[in-house]
């Protein structure tokens, strides 16, 4: 099911999400629709007007390489070097920033087997980044703009 985006100036926007507890399968295949219909590469739940933590990414699907993936209750645990993109915001349509973040990050999350960690680097490591943001109620105009 496509779901409504929610837009800036939202409130849902800027707050902190609550931790994940109950079965979210059904919600996150309906964010990856609507991330794909958008058309974008990562969806936080409270761009949906749920404030959870979780978020959903495909960080080369426009490439043809999908790889759909689901995060639930994530934290940054590590992360190194530093790498500046433009990004977009499907919350802030038509809005692009240029912001740094980190090259490489290790994110822990909850999945069906359990807690588990992994390591993104360059352009999923900004995604990943992008989403954990939207789960602490901040968003891509609160970067200063990098050069």
């Amino acid at each position: 099911m496509i779901r409504p985006i929610v837009e800036y100036p939202a409130p849902i926007l800027r707050a902190i999400c609550d931790p994940v507890t109950t079965d979210v399968t059904d919600l996150a295949r309906d964010m990856l629709d609507t991330m794909y219909n958008a058309p974008g590469r990562g969806l936080a739940a409270p761009q949906v007007g749920i404030s959870l933590r979780l978020f959903v990414t495909d960080c080369s699907w426009k490439e043809g390489l999908p790889d759909p993936r689901v995060f639930v209750n994530p934290e940054i645990i590590a992360q190194d070097g530093q790498q500046v993109n433009e990004e977009g915001c499907l919350s802030i349509p038509n809005t692009p920033r240029r912001v740094a973040r980190p090259a490489e990050v290790t994110l822990a999350f909850d999945a069906a087997s359990g807690r588990r960690t992994e390591t993104f680097t360059g352009f999923a490591a900004a995604c990943v980044c992008h989403e954990m943001d939207h789960l602490d109620g901040r968003l891509i105009l609160d970067h200063p703009v990098a050069e």
